[in-house]
């Protein structure tokens, strides 16, 4: 094992002077189905843009840890790229995918076996679908290798199906929520107690509950689910190999990176969405002259220009919207920077996690707030999750909508922001509103 600054860790399978990189295109396939029929560890990645990648095996595995597990990440991350040489179209470029934990001083325990402070593989394999084709990928050590896995592959993969039949989902037996509606109303109201005496002007506080379905979940048939229920969200699936499957369909954008632009969003008030047009209006009316939602927006908004400001010559803020989902509405703001340099995309990351939509502010007093009153490890839930690739490029989503699932339950999480004048029931409804998206496709 090489061992690199700080806590970082390149893990390989194999001792090499370098790997070699081959891509062929294809015709179109079904990703879900390469994804059920691999062993871990697999990973998925489908952006709204229409980027579709999924990989299986691992060439390297890149591990953290500690305060600096991000700027650990990038250089074993520089040694793993800088050694790997590339034959195919940009398309079809190797990226490496993973995340990180909420919290840096993360320790992995059930449901969160595998999941480190920071983890990151390069697949062995990789198949990357855009609106310009379908493309092979396979990184292996040396050219001879290189060749006779691309041939494998290919061969293997013109036996499966353009499309994948999707299985019904697993059923629900039970849930069991790790806070009462009484215990999330004490902690909202600590929380409520710390921003009256000024300590904090926002928490986000979560939810996890525990689902126990029928047969074992399915994960990339879920996936396939949400794919229809919510085209516009991005869809990620992590299995490291280890006991669980963290999955989701989070509906905002941490950070993109591609070339000296950056583009993010804030993406925080919520509400309902209705049984018609005329209340889905109504509902969104509600949203755009409540206070309390504004407020906790704009809090977003100027939290996220103060953290690009270092980084960037402009950042500019565009026009609030409204975000329709399929259960739910959300007030957005597009955010657009230019690099005042070669920054990697897990400087964005660093600098920007977590967001105030997921935190709170001022953050240090929001995580620590979080730790009393949360009676669970958030690991991954709310962190980023995405790829980067050898240039410093690459796209983080915040892990919401999310879900870990092992092979006796799925835990899904959910949060929302606390602020000055919040009403621990409208929160708590508001939770449960957010859980629906994983819940609705397990049951």
């Amino acid at each position: 094992m090489d061992r690199a600054s700080g806590d970082g860790r390149l893990a390989t399978d194999a001792e090499s002077d370098g790997l070699v990189s081959e891509s062929r295109e294809l015709a179109d396939v079904s990703f879900g189905a390469v994804l059920a029929m691999e062993g871990a560890p697999r990973v998925g990645w489908t952006s709204p843009d229409g980027l579709e990648v999924v990989g299986c095996g691992a060439a390297r595995r890149l591990e953290a840890a500690g305060p600096d597990r991000f700027g650990a990440i990038r250089s074993t991350a520089e040694e793993c790229f800088g050694a790997l040489d590339h034959g195919g179209p940009p398309e079809s470029r190797p990226r490496a995918f993973g995340g990180f934990a909420f919290h840096d001083g993360h320790v992995p325990a059930p449901p969160w076996h595998g999941f480190g402070a920071a983890a990151f593989v390069l697949p062995r394999v990789q198949l990357t679908r855009t609106d310009a084709g379908t493309w092979l990928t396979v990184v292996a050590e040396g050219d001879e290798e290189a060749a006779a896995s691309l041939d494998r592959w290919t061969d293997r993969l013109e036996g499966l199906p353009a499309m994948r039949p999707t299985a019904s989902p697993p059923g629900v037996a039970g849930t069991r929520p790790t806070a009462s509606r009484e215990e999330w109303t004490v902690g909202v109201r600590t929380a409520l107690d710390r921003i009256d005496r000024g300590e904090l002007e926002k928490v986000v506080l979560a939810q996890a509950v525990s689902v126990e379905p029928r047969i074992r979940a399915d994960v990339p048939a879920i996936l396939e689910r949400l794919r229809r229920r919510y085209p516009s969200c991005y869809r990620f699936l992590v299995d490291p190999g280890a006991d669980g499957t963290f999955f989701g369909a989070p509906p905002e954008r941490l950070v993109s990176r591609r070339g000296r632009t950056v583009e993010t969003e804030a993406l925080a008030g919520s509400v309902p969405r209705g049984e018609s047009p005329e209340a889905d209006d109504e509902y969104a009316t509600r949203m755009l002259e409540s206070g309390k939602l504004t407020r906790e927006h704009g809090l977003v908004v100027e939290a996220i220009r103060d953290q690009l400001a270092p980084l960037a010559t402009t950042v500019d803020v565009g026009e609030r919207t409204v975000r329709r989902l399929a259960t739910i509405q959300h007030l957005r703001t597009p955010i657009e920077a230019r690099l005042d340099g070669d920054r990697h995309v897990l400087d964005l990351v660093e600098a920007l996690h977590p967001t105030p939509a997921v935190g709170g502010l001022p953050p240090e007093t929001a995580w620590e707030t979080i730790r009393r009153v949360e009676p669970f490890d958030r690991g991954w839930y709310a962190a980023p999750v995405g790829w980067f690739d050898a240039d410093g490029d690459g796209e983080f989503a915040v892990a919401i909508r999310a879900g870990v699932a092992t092979d006796r339950a799925v835990t899904l999480y959910a949060g929302n922001g606390i602020v000055a004048d919040s009403d621990p029931d409208e929160e708590w409804e508001e939770v449960q509103l957010k859980l629906r998206p994983i819940l609705d496709e397990l049951e």
